[in-house]
C-alpha cells in the first residue's frame, strides 16, 4: 500500500511495483495537473481535469445562475477524480484500517471483509452527509413534485453535477482496486456485482436526466449500506455484538419499500403526466413509455434481487442459530449416562474395582463425564457477514 516504508524493493514498472506504489503514481499524476494551473499555457487544460465542464447561464427571477449539463468532457474530469479517490483510498487503508486490524488479529477472510467494510463505511458516511445536504438545499424533500416536474432536468446546479461525477469516479476506481488490493478470487464476483449495480444506476440517473430522483434513492440506499457495514465492523471487533444487524435488517426491508414506492410514483405516475413526452436525445428528453418501463424494470429487478439475497442470508443465519441452540441443549445428557453406568455395578467397592468405570483416562465413566471428542460440544460457525 502507498505511503509505507518498505525494506524490499521491486523492479521498476513490474507488477509488484505497480501494486505497492499505485497510490504514489496517482499522486504524481495529480500533482502534474495541479502544477499545470500555475502556467497560463497549460491552465486551460488543467481546468478541464479539475472543474465540471459545460456551464450555462440560466436566467432566473433574481438574475442569472450558472448551471451545467453533461457531455464527453466529463470523462476527463471523472478520470482525474479517479486518481484522487485512489489516493484517499490508500490514506484510509494505511492510517486507519491497517492500524485497527493489527490489534484485532483477524484471519485472512475476515481481514479482507474488514478492509472492504472499512472503506465503504467512510464512503457511505461522506456520501450520506453530502447527498442529504444537496437534497435539503435544493428543496427536493420539501417539494416531492420537483422530482418529476419540469422534466427533462438537463441543467444541473454545480453541487449536483459534482456529486454525480464523484460518485462515478468512486465506483470506477473500485474496479482496479480489486487488483491493487489483491482481493481473493472468491470475493471478486460478489464485489463486481454491487460495483456494476451502482455504476449502472448512478450513470443511468445522470445520463437520463433523472438526477433529482437518483439523489433521493441514493440517500436511502447509502443510509442502509452504512448501517450494514458499521454492524459488520462491530461484529469483527466483538463477535457477540450483533445488535446492529437487527437494526439493519429492519431498515433494509423498509428501504426496499420506500425505493420501490418512490420509483413507481415518480416514473410510473409523475413522468406519465408530464406534457412533453417525446424521445429527443439532443434535448435530453427520454420520457417515453418504453424508457419508463425499462427504468422501472431495472429498479424493481435490482430491489427484488437484493431482497432475495437478504432473505436467503437471514434464513441461513437462523438455521445456524437454531442448530447452535439445539447443540447446547444436548450437552447436559452426559452426567445422566454416567449415573446409569454407576447403578449397573453392585457392591460398595464396585466403582474402584471396575476398570471400565474408573475415572482414569479411558474408562467409561471418564468418557461419560469428560468426552474426549469435543464434537458434541461444538456449535455451528456463525455466519460470516
Amino acid at each position: 500500500m502507498a505511503f509505507r516504508r518498505r525494506t524490499k524493493s521491486y523492479p521498476l514498472f513490474s507488477q509488484e511495483f505497480v501494486i505497492h506504489n499505485h497510490a504514489d503514481i496517482g499522486f504524481c499524476l495529480v500533482l502534474c495537473v495541479l502544477i499545470g494551473l500555475m502556467f497560463e499555457v497549460t491552465a486551460k487544460t488543467a481546468f478541464l481535469f479539475i472543474l465540471p465542464q459545460y456551464n450555462v447561464s440560466v436566467p432566473t427571477a433574481d438574475g442569472e445562475t450558472v448551471h451545467y449539463h453533461y457531455g464527453p468532457k466529463d470523462l476527463v474530469t471523472v478520470l482525474f477524480y479517479i486518481f484522487i479517490t485512489i489516493i484517499l483510498h490508500a490514506v484510509v487503508q494505511e492510517y486507519i484500517l491497517d492500524k485497527i486490524s493489527k490489534r484485532l488479529h483477524l484471519s485472512k477472510v475476515k481481514h479482507s471483509k474488514f478492509n472492504e467494510s472499512g472503506q465503504l463505511v467512510v464512503f457511505h458516511l461522506s456520501s450520506v452527509i453530502w447527498c442529504f445536504y444537496v437534497v435539503v438545499t435544493e428543496g427536493y424533500l420539501t417539494n416531492p413534485r420537483s422530482l418529476w416536474e419540469d422534466y427533462p432536468h438537463v441543467y444541473l446546479p454545480f453541487q449536483v453535477k459534482f456529486f454525480y461525477l464523484c460518485q462515478l469516479a468512486y465506483w470506477l476506481h473500485a474496479l482496479p482496486e480489486l487488483y491493487f488490493q489483491k482481493v481473493r478470487k472468491e470475493e471478486i464476483p460478489r464485489q463486481l456485482q454491487y460495483i456494476c449495480l451502482y455504476l449502472v444506476h448512478v450513470a443511468g440517473a445522470y445520463l437520463l436526466n433523472l438526477s433529482r430522483l437518483g439523489l433521493v434513492l441514493l440517500l436511502l440506499q447509502y443510509s442502509t449500506e452504512f448501517l450494514f457495514h458499521t454492524a459488520r465492523l462491530c461484529y469483527f471487533a466483538d463477535e457477540n455484538n450483533e445488535k446492529l444487524f437487527n437494526a439493519w435488517a429492519a431498515a433494509f426491508g423498509v428501504t426496499r419499500l420506500f425505493i420501490l414506492t418512490l420509483a413507481v410514483l415518480a416514473i410510473g405516475f409523475g413522468l406519465a403526466r408530464v406534457e412533453n413526452q417525446a424521445f429527443d436525445p439532443e434535448k435530453g428528453n427520454f420520457n417515453t413509455l418504453l424508457c419508463r418501463l425499462c427504468v422501472l424494470l431495472l429498479v424493481c429487478a435490482a430491489q427484488a434481487w437484493l431482497m432475495w439475497r437478504f432473505i436467503h442470508s437471514q434464513l441461513r443465519h437462523w438455521r445456524e442459530h437454531w442448530s447452535e441452540q439445539s447443540a447446547k441443549r444436548r450437552v447436559p445428557a452426559a452426567p445422566r449416562l454416567a449415573a446409569r453406568l454407576v447403578k449397573r455395578e453392585s457392591g460398595p467397592g464396585a466403582l474402584a474395582a471396575s476398570p471400565a468405570l474408573s475415572v482414569q483416562p479411558g474408562g467409561r465413566l471418564h468418557q461419560a463425564l469428560f468426552p474426549e471428542s469435543p464434537a458434541s460440544l461444538q456449535v455451528t460457525t456463525k455466519t460470516e457477514w
